[in-house]
């Protein structure tokens, strides 16, 4: 983000209107359900372990 005003020939503008490919959907979509999914048990204990390890140095 540069705060220079963006002229009709900037590569970026020309980005901006672009369509997105294919298979940009589906990325996020994956992307979002990575995000989402839960810890899983036997790792949130070891991140608690760590952070009380780290609390006493």
């Amino acid at each position: 983000m540069s705060s220079t005003p963006e002229k009709p020939g900037d590569k970026s503008a020309q980005r901006k209107g672009r369509a997105k490919p294919v298979w940009a959907e589906g990325l996020r979509r994956m992307y979002d359900e990575v995000v989402e999914e839960q810890l899983p048990d036997d790792f949130v204990a070891l991140l608690k372990k760590l952070d009380e390890n780290g609390d006493r140095q």
